[in-house]
């Protein structure tokens, strides 16, 4: 591993973070290089078939960025790794509440900072970029991959695109991951379809043509809808070894926690003296998609370091469901991930599913996520959490279940919770114009869990670190009646709110035919998908209820629906949120079954008690800071509930 140190400057406007003081930014760029022969690179696809230096060895460089304590000697000794999503930087905003922003990928300012949490902590906090197609733009974190060729010639092979253009303008450009070997129409295929499960309808050749080896242009008919799902099928060429970012991950934490001088002999930048390590331990944080990378990470054995130590101490996996990340495989594409309506048939949602090793009866195989970890001594301690979209659209049920749907065990190394009634990335979906351009049918849901990140950050730390065991897993379970079918709605136990139609269908799952294109599930091979039951007043019973759950002033689901016009009824990547009425007489009025507020808080002091209650019960359990549990506090008594 070879530093290039691009800059050096201090951030946050010199506010100072309790003990830990004032910090700096440093921001680089890492170059590395893989032994094709190394037996723990072998998992990587296509390296034996990528152009090599004089040594034997493949070539890679990636961004990085370190955020310190000025005085590193009043850091706490722990490096917190955070995976960027799609290029961005994630744990500022999801753990000190920084507002996503212009500045997020590029924190200079206070505001960038949050609430300071993880200052305050004194981590070490690590970004470096891992995904070989992210876009050049908006501060994104770029690596930069070979490509793989067939002894210099091009490799060719299929390559599929989905795209849901979320308007009607014509023409519409669909971008292609990698280029097209031949330009020849006759050679692709293009289709439409409003749902994932209908027919594919292919759109003639008239209206459709390359613009470029990199980019398509469609003429939508008049009467399409901005939901339906353009697929195309085309030869290309060039495909960039992504797995790569698996190694690269590997290679530079690993340098992060050693002392020595890089391979042009400049000091180490954390560690000046080679015999003085700065960092004891480090953990792993990743949201969504570098949450499935994370899991991919751990069961292809990249948490053994080259040296044969463990790479991450503790892992952070956060709504990620069940499943992994296209992007060990030819002509990969990591940025798409599974769900009822988009994406639906890429690989990367098939077994393994769970932590433990077992045999999954559907598939034949047997594996599990932590299988080779544990065989060379380098398993993490892992947190993984869930929202309730991760049920309906992740297939989380099957982290906890088998293939049938039944209950089975956690390993010790984890624990996995359920952040009750939220939605996928929470308040951070209010800057997703991509989710406003599906017409949500209802309210949508902002719950913030970022309190959840925070307390079991704090446990997971501890547990990695010190040995101290984290809370137990909060989780729904078919054995206590909690993990229920998705239909009817009486399974579900979500009641009868005036306007609200409940979804019929969860995200399925089947084992897939991928010697094909479009891939295709296989006849008889479904999997169960189980979906958390709820109270009486459609908030979720198991899990972790924050008191926004546990002293409702509404609704809160996982789930909402795309509208008229943007394939209406299918599930969206966002939750919805019902508020009850203000009083019995408008209640009664709706035909709402849900007690009013006026009927649940009898006065202002009843609520704040029951909302102090709530608090002090998630603090005393160790999933709630006290910081938290003031703010919530606070929050009541200045609200109008009661009053």
């Amino acid at each position: 591993m070879r530093l290039e140190i691009q800059r050096v400057n201090n951030v946050f406007e010199g506010r100072s973070f309790g003990s830990a003081g004032t910090y700096e930014k440093i921001v680089g760029r890492a170059y590395g290089e893989v032994d094709p022969t190394h037996p723990l690179n072998r998992e990587i696809g296509n390296l034996d078939k990528t152009p090599a230096n004089a040594k034997g060895r493949v070539e890679y460089a990636v961004d990085f960025c370190v955020l310190k304590p000025t005085d590193l000697g009043k850091s706490n000794r722990r490096l917190l790794y955070d995976t960027p999503n799609r290029g961005d930087k994630l744990a500022l905003i999801d753990i000190n509440d920084a507002q996503k922003g212009p500045t997020s990928n590029d924190p200079v300012s206070v505001a960038d900072a949050g609430n300071g949490f993880l200052m305050r902590q004194g981590y070490v906090l690590v970004f470096s970029a891992w995904q070989g197609d992210v876009q050049p733009g908006e501060g994104h974190m770029l690596a930069a991959f070979p490509v793989a060729t067939d002894n210099g010639a091009p490799i060719v092979g299929d390559s599929r695109e989905e795209m849901i253009f979320g308007h009607t303008d014509s023409p519409a450009v669909l971008p292609l991951t990698y280029p097209a070997h031949s330009l020849d129409q006759s050679d692709a295929t293009l289709t439409v379809r409003l749902y994932e499960e209908d027919a594919r309808v292919p759109v003639p050749a008239e209206r459709w043509r390359y613009v470029s080896p990199r980019q398509i242009e469609i003429d939508l008919a008049e009467d399409s809808d901005a939901g339906a799902i353009y697929e195309f099928i085309y030869p290309a060429c060039d495909p960039v070894v992504m797995g790569l970012g698996f190694a690269a991950v590997r290679d530079f934490v690993a340098y992060m926690r050693s002392s020595g001088p890089d391979a042009a002999g400049q000091p180490h930048p954390m560690s000046p003296d080679p015999s003085t390590p700065a960092i004891d331990h480090v953990i792993a944080y990743g949201r969504s998609q570098p949450g499935r990378f994370l899991r991919e990470f751990v069961r292809l054995g990249f948490n053994q370091d080259l040296n044969g130590g463990r790479v991450f101490d503790g892992i952070y996996a956060s709504i990620a469901g069940s499943r992994r990340i296209f992007l060990n495989e030819p002509f990969a594409q990591p940025g798409r991930f599974h769900r009822q309506q988009e994406d639906h048939v890429y690989p990367g949602d098939q077994f393994p599913f769970t932590y433990a090793t077992r045999t999954d009866s559907i598939s034949g195989k047997t594996d599990g996520i932590l299988a080779r970890s544990l065989a060379s001594n380098t398993c993490p301690k892992i947190i993984h959490v869930d929202s309730s979209t991760e049920f309906w659209l992740g297939r989380s049920s099957l982290v906890v279940t088998d293939e049938h749907g039944r209950d089975i065990e956690i390993p010790d190394e984890v624990r996995v919770f359920l952040f009750s009634g939220t939605g996928h990335a929470g308040p951070i979906m209010l800057n997703h114009a991509a989710v406003f351009s599906q017409n949500p049918a209802y309210s949508m849901n902002f719950l913030n869990y970022n309190p959840l990140n925070r307390s079991l950050l704090v446990a997971l730390d501890q547990w990695a670190t010190r040995g101290v065991p984290p809370p137990d897993s909060r989780i729904p379970r078919l054995g206590d009646g909690t993990l229920v079918p998705p239909s009817p709605q009486v399974e579900t136990g979500f009641p009868a709110i005036p306007g609200v139609r409940h979804p019929e269908r969860v995200n399925e799952l089947s084992e897939m035919d991928y010697s094909q294109q479009p891939p295709a599930p296989v006849p008889g091979k479904a999997y169960r998908v189980l979906v958390p039951k709820v109270d009486a007043d459609g908030n979720e019973i198991a899990g972790i209820r924050l008191p926004d759950i546990s002293v409702p002033l509404g609704t809160h689901t996982g789930w909402n629906l795309r509208g008229a016009g943007f394939s209406a009824g299918a599930l969206m990547l966002v939750g919805s949120y019902f508020p009850f009425a203000v009083t019995r007489a408008e209640r009664q009025a709706n035909g709402d079954s849900r007690p009013s507020l006026e009927e649940r808080y009898p006065s202002h002091a009843a609520y704040v008690a029951a909302v102090t209650r709530a608090a002090a019960e998630l603090q005393e359990a160790r999933l709630l800071l006290a910081e938290d549990a003031e703010r919530y506090i606070a929050a009541a008594n200045a609200s109008s509930v009661g009053g």
